[in-house]
């Protein structure tokens, strides 16, 4: 499976690529938000750029209009302007622009169609059953984004008891389907709250787990791991911490 990191701070990018596990990267205007907000001084496209120049894989940048005329243009004009930097820009388009407000419900595949016929990959974002996985991919996304975390907090709220295990069930049903039929569209294990989803997207079958740093963090970490380290370094003799000394210098 591989790992994206799940943010727009271009520190933790440059931390998280130095470790030699990141294959890619996802943002949206939340993350943007966090990333520049207090910074005055700091130049989006110039930021964005740097994204695009550090991530070694896929960067999913996201479109900020409902209408699907008007996500397609955003998204030509985001494609345009940083895919020359790295030729590694996919774009972002939510599976369902409607709210309770009674906007239509087909906008984003509408774009999502548009999109795939310019051949400018997608991401379907905001994914939360097979059903929408599947309109997505027929559609022409390149990805889909199932929300583990989301939907576990929804089935929770809806039954009034805990459902940690729902988002797991929505990734592995995807997959089932898209292993049944053939799609050509791969899965990213979206909105991970904690190492357990990360281990769960692996289980269900997701080609993509896109994770926070500090989930990031927390899979590096067992309290036995340190324990070791401890004992390792207090039963360091003398002679052989001196060998490794000479034999690093040489």
């Amino acid at each position: 499976m591989q790992i994206f990191i799940d943010t727009a701070d271009l520190d933790e990018i440059q931390e998280a690529c130095s470790w030699g596990i990141v294959d890619g990267l996802t943002t949206n205007p939340t993350l943007i938000r966090k990333a520049v907000e207090g910074r005055d001084e700091l130049d989006i496209e110039t930021h964005l750029e740097e994204i695009c120049r550090i991530v070694p894989g896929p960067v999913s940048l996201e479109v900020a209009s409902l209408g699907s005329d008007e996500m397609v243009a955003e998204a030509v004009g985001l494609f345009d302007r940083f895919n020359s930097v790295s030729g590694n820009v996919v774009i972002k388009i939510p599976a369902n622009t409607s709210t309770d407000e009674g906007d239509p419900d087909f906008e984003g595949l509408k774009a999502i169609a548009e999109l795939a016929r310019r051949s400018i990959p997608v991401n379907a974002t905001l994914i939360m059953t097979p059903e929408q996985a599947l309109l997505c991919a027929k559609a022409g996304a390149a990805y889909v984004s199932p929300f583990m975390g989301r939907v576990d907090d929804f089935t929770s709220a809806a039954s009034g008891e805990g459902s940690a295990s729902a988002g797991s069930r929505l990734v592995l049903e995807i997959a089932r389907i898209f292993r049944t039929y053939a799609f050509d569209c791969k899965i990213i294990a979206a909105s991970v709250r904690h190492v357990r989803h990360v281990r769960d997207a692996e289980l269900a079958g997701a080609d993509i787990a896109t994770i926070p740093f500090s989930v990031l963090i927390q899979m590096a970490r067992h309290p036995k791991t340190s324990e070791g380290i401890e004992r390792f370094t207090t039963d360091l003799v003398p002679s052989y911490s001196q060998l490794l000394s000479t034999l690093s210098t040489r």
